[in-house]
């Protein structure tokens, strides 16, 4: 069982997903499937089905989420700090052609969500950006090319 990269932030949101599921979700199913089979005839019971089905949907996530609960390698990123980019980081870049200021922080692969700027450690910017110091140049390989940025802050919140 490998462990995984995790903030803190990301381990208490997991922990919340899982107990809505185990204490919301899943009573609320059961009382569906319940209501459902006071109606008589399961066979063409449509409820009673939707009901089952959305039953198994959340007992695959609960075990799911339980996995990723378990293996999760917790790092609490308040704790680090320096001018070297690793996990955690929150990285600000300047795109040396554009000049275009890009804000991201490097979180395990289970957090990563570029709508919240969070990229995962094992994207190629977030590989290519580790171990790099503050003031740094970095080439990332990208779809349209390679980039260049400059490593401008480095910051642990």
């Amino acid at each position: 069982m490998d462990k995984f990269p995790m903030t803190l932030g990301g381990y208490q949101k997991l922990e919340a997903d899982l107990k809505k599921l185990k204490n919301e979700e899943r009573p609320a199913v059961i009382q569906a499937i319940a209501e459902a089979r006071a109606h008589g005839d399961l066979s063409e019971n449509a409820e009673y089905h939707a009901a089952k089905e959305r039953q198994g949907w959340i007992e695959s996530q609960i075990l799911d989420l339980e996995d990723k609960y378990t293996r999760a390698e917790v790092i609490d990123v308040s704790k680090l700090d320096g001018i070297s980019v690793k996990f955690g980081a929150i990285v600000t870049l300047i795109d040396e052609d554009t000049e275009e200021e890009k804000v991201w922080q490097i979180v395990g692969d289970l957090e990563a969500d570029v709508k919240q700027r969070r990229i995962s450690v094992s994207s190629p910017i977030a590989r290519a950006l580790i171990g790099k110091e503050q003031g740094s140049s970095v080439e990332v390989a990208a779809p349209g090319g390679a980039r260049s940025y400059e490593i401008a802050k480095v910051v642990f919140k």
